[in-house]
């Protein structure tokens, strides 16, 4: 299992960067999946993301300070992955960070290290897209 995190200094309040962390944004925003389904439950929100030849189910939660995710069982390829999106107060703007721990459910030598490496990657993109999508 292997641990990412990925921070960005964003120009603008805590509480508009929060208003643009709904599950479905922060699917798109990491591009590797898109949203197939939202399904509301007591538990939170179940985001089905669909990619090639597969579709994972993610349980999102709110925190005090952002939102994080869980794969939902072994879904894939993955036998873990869990990420947290913190917004935090930081002079005249916030800091959105995203932090994720990923393992792959592959017998492959350094499968964790690469699914970290393709992680770190998404965490970017996500990071990038909603930091423009505040403004």
């Amino acid at each position: 299992m292997r641990e990412v995190e990925v921070s960005r200094f964003v120009l603008a309040h805590p509480t508009a960067v929060r208003r643009v962390l709904s599950p479905e944004a922060v699917v798109a925003a990491e591009g590797t999946f898109t949203v197939g389904a939202v399904e509301e439950t007591d538990g939170g929100t179940v985001v089905t993301a669909v990619g090639p030849g597969m579709s994972v189910p993610l349980r999102f939660e709110s925190t005090e300070d952002g939102l994080r995710y869980t794969a939902e069982g072994e879904v894939g390829p993955f036998e873990h992955l869990e990420t947290q999106v913190v917004v935090a107060d930081e002079s005249n703007g916030s800091r959105l960070t995203m932090r994720s721990t990923v393992a792959l459910n592959l017998p492959l030598p350094f499968a964790d290290r690469i699914a970290a490496w393709k992680r770190r990657g998404e965490l970017k993109r996500a990071i990038d897209e909603l930091a423009e999508s505040v403004g």
